[in-house]
Parts: structure tokens; sequence; C-alpha cells
């Protein structure tokens, strides 16, 4: 998937499989089955450890070591880390592999440093089991406003005394909810403000209603419709589209029921054979 500014390799049908790759992060969020792009990023970030997110790690952790890379770095929710270890162990032991790879574990407001200004970080989301979502922030140095066309020997100068320059600025440019309810929305300024929002839409029509949908963990896209004026996103892609859902009917639906506030920025993630994204 392209869009302006950043590319994306998705993969997600809920309940199968969902891995988000950024390769200009070089990370992934999730990593499903382990789609056979996916051992090029070092970090995965886990948002919760149901089977479809996360059934494929032994796989990405073992096809890095094949090829001679570095081992990963994976972040997960802080309560799914002892069950992790016990679930590489078990591998390791099947194998008679290391698995070598370093662990993580995040409480909303934790962060994992990324080099050159990048940073990912933690926020709380709902789902039936724990679960975080991820906010991938740039920061960026700013200079401070009384020193805006100062001459260039007067702020080294300024420097050189050990006063302040410049100011940091944070840019969120991607945040990925992972499988959430909507109060995502309703709670996490980063999810409304984000440059590039990836939030879940399980459900889209009359055939599964909201209160099911709650029930399981979900986003209806009503409840996206319901909170169409607080999107400030510039691009909005829906994925974990319910199986039921034929590639046809996910266009087809997104077309006729988002309102105009949002349908120029809103991609759906729509899945092809073999469940891969088709590129807008």
């Amino acid at each position: 998937m392209e869009l302006p500014g950043l590319h994306l390799d998705a993969v997600s049908v809920a309940g199968l499989e969902t891995c988000i790759e950024v390769p200009t992060w070089k990370l992934c969020f999730d990593i499903g089955r382990c789609p056979p792009s996916a051992p090029r990023w070092p970090t995965v970030l886990f948002t919760h450890a149901h089977l479809d997110h996360m059934g494929g790690v032994a796989n990405h952790c073992a096809t890095r070591s094949m090829m001679g890379m570095s081992p990963p770095h994976y972040a997960m929710p802080a309560r799914n880390v002892a069950a992790f270890g016990d679930l590489l162990d078990a591998w390791r032991r099947l194998d008679g592999s290391a698995l070598a790879c370093t662990v993580q574990g995040v409480r909303p407001g934790d962060e994992v440093k990324l080099g050159q200004g990048r940073l990912a970080r933690a926020f709380q989301a709902y789902h039936r089991v724990p679960t975080v979502g991820w906010a991938l922030i740039e920061q960026r140095r700013k200079l401070l406003p009384e020193l805006v066309g100062q001459p260039g020997s007067a702020i080294a100068a300024r420097r050189k005394q050990g006063l302040p320059i410049d100011t940091a600025e944070e840019h969120v440019e991607l945040v990925f909810c992972g499988d959430t309810t909507i109060e995502v929305v309703d709670r996490e300024a980063m999810v409304r403000e984000a440059r590039v929002l990836v939030i879940e839409a399980t459900f889209l029509d009359e055939r599964v209603d909201v209160a099911a949908t709650r029930s399981k963990g979900h986003i209806h896209l009503d409840e996206i419709l319901e909170r169409a004026d607080l999107f400030e996103n510039e691009w909005i892609v829906l994925n974990h589209p319910s199986i039921r859902y034929s590639p046809g009917e996910l266009a087809a639906i997104c077309k006729r029921r988002l309102p105009a506030v949002l349908r120029d920025r809103v991609v759906p993630l729509v899945p092809g054979p073999p469940w891969s994204s088709q590129t807008r």
C-alpha cells in the first residue's frame, strides 16, 4: 500500500493473520503467520498475543538466524513476557536451536528506541486480552522562536555558553491500534492526530451489529462513522476485516457508507488471494 510519504506491506484478515510491515522504519506491527518479507525487519511490536497476531514469531526468529541476521527485538504487553518465554523455550527444545532474541515488556507510555530520533510509544488499547497500540514518533529539533533570523555566529555563541538553542518536537507519523474497541479513539489523542492511522473495522454493516462487535472486543464501522468529525488524520487505513466480506464488498461498502469528511482519506485494506493487500 502506497500512501504519501509512507509504504506499507500489510496483510490483515480477522482471525487469520495480521502483520503490518513498515519498511522505512524497519519494523512490523504483529507478525501474523510471518509473511516471507517480514524477517527482513529486526523489530516486531506486538499488540497482543492472539494466535493470528503472534503465531509466526518462531518462524520470524529462526529465519533471521538462518540468514545470518542480528537477533530480533520483540516488544509486547508486559503480562505476556513470561508466557512468551515459555513459548520460545518449547520451540528451542523442539527445534534444537537457540532462537536468540531480546524481549521487552511494555505498559502504556513505555517506549522502544529505534535510533535516528525515532521511537515507538505504547498506549492503552481495549481488547479481550492485554493489549497495547503503538505510535511511531519522530523527534525533531526546532530552533527557539527568539533565535529565528539570528546570525549563525550568535546562535553558535549561545550554544558555546551552554544555553539552549532549540526544543524537541514530536511528530506522530503512524499509529497502529491493533485489535481494540472504539474507546481507543475517544481516549487517545495520538490516535486522532497521527498523520496516518491504521485502525480496525472488523464489521462494516448490519450482518453483525455494534453490540455483538463490542462483545468480541472489536470496532464496527458504525462507531467510526459516529465519530467522523474527530479524526484529524491525513490518511486512515481500515484493517482487520471479517472474512465474511469479499474484497469487492469491502470496497463497495466503504464507498457507499463513508461520509464526505472521511471518504477521500480512508483506504480499506482489501485482501486478495492469498490474503495480500492491494495498492491504491
